[in-house]
């Protein structure tokens, strides 16, 4: 015996997984998390026995509701399931994933789609913070075919704007969560930033590498990656998030000049894998971290864009990230009002996904 769930896969940025509305998973926690994890086929390395890609940028869920916040139209949780641990973790949020939830929303009858575009006000339950998706709607229908081209997914798809507001220290409490644009840690200079996701940013040189190295090449050295959870769980209580060792944050991102005329360029451990292209609001947190004075991105990063609105683009291992910020700064104190970019993303499959009854009946 089987219980059917229905879902929906989608790709959502640069990521992929499936979206459930809150009402068709169980109200426990636990017997949802068991669910999920049945549903993706964690825990295994394969995932053979679930629809997960055996990745972590492919394996997550989007758990999508009516919102009773007078600013949201809708609630977004997003949840990591480890591959291979089958842990569930709603310690962090996904802005790729996020690209997908406006489309979601409206599939579902959550949201009455205007015609031409509709502005989807989604609240990050994540971080209690708030995004804006503007999805293409024309004849009130979603459109997933277009001419938007992002780095890191082949070919076009309809344009999805994504504008975030609130978001600086949305999980560490503070921008700057250690108080300080520069910290000291095993030797290491690091910048620990929280403007959507907490990142400790260091040099790539300063751990032996150029820091233009593939995600495989990164992989293989064991050394390297002992020495970077090293470093990430001795940040976690300095960046007011505690024991960090079963957490997906704080991510840790590499950073080296830009070798195609972007601001900065970047490798994202997330934190075990090295990311393929780089996450939305890591993108975010990492261009911010370019405009603060005495940072390690503003050093490497080597021209420091202007206060007020700019278009940074953040370079990673498949292409590049344009990120639009708008700040404040007065002195070295930078104030950010708001960010904004790009992303599409594409209905995969829409149906049920089955998990064994002896994990939930369906009741």
């Amino acid at each position: 015996m089987q219980t059917a769930v229905p879902a929906m896969l989608m790709r959502g940025g640069t990521s992929k997984g499936l979206y459930f509305l809150a009402s068709d998973l169980p109200r426990d926690e636990a017997t949802r998390d068991a669910v999920l994890c049945r549903a993706l086929g964690s825990p295994d390395d394969r995932q053979i026995d679930g629809a997960g890609g055996a990745h972590p940028l492919t394996s997550k869920v989007a758990i999508v509701s009516l919102s009773e916040r007078p600013d949201a139209d809708v609630d977004y949780l997003f949840l990591q399931v480890v591959v291979d641990s089958g842990e569930v973790s709603a310690s962090q949020n996904c802005g790729n994933i996020l690209a997908g939830v406006g489309q979601f929303a409206i599939e579902r009858g959550l949201i009455d789609p205007a015609d031409g575009r509709t502005d989807v006000r989604i609240h990050m339950v994540n971080s209690g913070s708030i995004a804006v998706a503007r999805v293409c709607t024309p004849g009130r229908i979603v459109r997933y075919g277009g001419d938007a081209r992002i780095d890191g997914v082949p070919g076009t798809a309809a344009p999805v704007t994504l504008a975030f507001e609130g978001v600086a220290g949305a999980l560490c409490g503070e921008l700057l969560p250690t108080g300080a644009a520069r910290e000291t840690v095993e030797g290491i200079d690091v910048t620990a930033i929280d403007n959507g996701m907490p990142l400790v940013v260091l040099r790539a040189a300063d751990v032996g590498k150029t820091g233009y190295e593939s995600p495989a090449e990164l992989e293989a050295d064991a050394g390297l990656k002992t020495r970077i959870e090293r470093l990430r769980l001795q940040m976690g209580p300095k960046m007011n998030l505690g024991d960090v060792a079963d957490r997906t944050v704080p991510k840790l991102v590499l950073v080296a000049p830009p070798r195609a005329g972007g601001a900065i360029c970047t490798r994202t451990f997330i934190p075990h894998r090295v990311h393929d292209a780089v996450g939305v609001l890591g993108a975010v947190s990492v261009a911010s971290a370019t405009m603060i004075p005495g940072s390690i991105a503003f050093e490497v990063a080597g021209k420091p864009a202007p206060a007020g609105a700019a278009a940074l683009e953040v370079e990673h291992p498949t292409g590049s990230f344009v990120v639009e910020l708008d700040a404040v700064r007065q002195g070295d104190a930078v104030e950010f009002r708001r960010s904004a970019l790009l992303r599409t993303a594409r209905k995969l499959m829409d149906g049920q996904v089955f998990v064994p009854a002896a994990v939930w009946s369906g009741a």
